[in-house]
């Protein structure tokens, strides 16, 4: 089988790899769609694995063989599959923190999306992989793994009916939560960014607001917009730590900062302190998804409530993934949502 092994800073390299023999319980896939991930990018550009490592883990296929003892599933099934999963059973798992587990962060699929097959242990066949319904196409399938992500920041975040939102950085999670904080029934939903284009696509997908970032003052604008009250949940899905700062300023007596964004390890932020007591502002985080968002999330993706395809800017084949890296990466590309397919 065919896999895009990551080396170095531009250097991904086809290599022919057997396909991984199956144990009980296991299942092997064939990829037809992989989405690029923010952290995918991130660990490319700034070199964080190992080289020969397969990245990848936004997953729609289909099932091409089964192990012993998987009855639940069948060979041709077209299937949603993530790549981690918790033991639900630990110290951090019983309080609701299944992304910390120490399982969660040790388990993953063999040898990664980006390649022809995948295979999936016994763990992640009973616990994160889905069946797809007809209607739902192997594109949207991969992107059930982001919007899960996205889900559970906007459940930790408690979102309520008329709450103002605003999300900053609207790239690839961004544009989701957008749409997310719509279908929980917000209010006013602000898209702050510094791309002209994420914000018209932002426009596109149902933010009520715009602010640019380049272009304007956060705090003022945000005080123009509430009338001075500030903005009850706030989303920081880009990894600038003076937005993070930026948003504390900007909420809402009462209100939410949740931090959606990956920091450079030792990465420090100032926050005006009283704002935390005396103005009761929480600050808070989530990472990645659990189990717990699949159902959710195939509903909301198969129905409809979420517009995935009209983010899904590019597609490139698997041999192509040095240049989907590049084009995603770059700024000023018109780029929200890359998709690799085999070919």
């Amino acid at each position: 089988m065919k896999a895009a092994v990551y080396y170095d800073i531009n250097d991904i390299r086809m290599e022919d790899r057997d396909l991984p023999e199956l144990l009980e319980g296991e299942a092997l896939i064939k990829m037809h769609a992989c989405g690029l991930c923010g952290t995918d990018i991130h660990k490319a550009v700034h070199k964080t694995v190992k080289p020969g490592t397969v990245l990848g883990h936004e997953v729609g296929g289909e099932i091409v063989k089964l192990g012993k003892g998987v009855d639940n599933f069948q060979i041709g099934q077209r299937i949603f599959l993530a790549h981690h999963v918790p033991c639900f059973t630990c110290h951090y798992c019983r309080r609701g923190h299944h992304t910390v587990c120490k399982q969660w962060k040790e388990t993953n699929i063999e040898p990664g999306g980006f390649s022809e097959y995948i295979k999936v242990s016994a763990l992640h066949v009973k616990h994160s992989m889905v069946k797809l319904p007809d209607n739902m196409t192997y594109e949207q399938a991969a992107m059930m793994e982001p919007t899960a992500c996205a889900l559970r920041a906007i459940e930790r975040a408690n979102i309520r009916p008329g709450d103002s939102v605003m999300i900053v950085g609207t790239g690839q999670v961004g544009a989701i939560l957008l749409q997310l904080a719509k279908a929980f029934r917000a209010g006013m939903v602000i898209a702050n960014d510094v791309s002209e284009y994420r914000l018209e696509m932002s426009r596109k997908l149902g933010a009520d607001r715009i602010i640019n970032g380049a272009k304007e003052d956060m705090k003022a604008k945000v005080m123009e917009m509430t009338e001075g009250q500030g903005v009850d949940v706030i989303f920081v899905a880009a990894a600038v730590p003076a937005l993070l700062s930026a948003a504390v300023d900007c909420a809402s007596k009462g209100g939410t900062v949740l931090s959606f964004a990956i920091f450079n390890q030792g990465t420090t932020v100032s926050v005006d302190a009283n704002r935390i007591c005396m103005d009761e502002v929480s600050l808070i985080g989530s990472y990645s998804s659990t189990p717990f968002e699949y159902p959710t999330v195939l509903e909301l993706i198969s129905k409809r409530a979420i517009d995935v395809d009209t983010m899904i800017t590019h597609r490139f084949a698997l041999s192509q993934l040095n240049d989907a890296i590049k084009i995603a990466s770059d700024p000023k590309a018109k780029c929200l949502k890359v998709m690799i397919t085999p070919n």
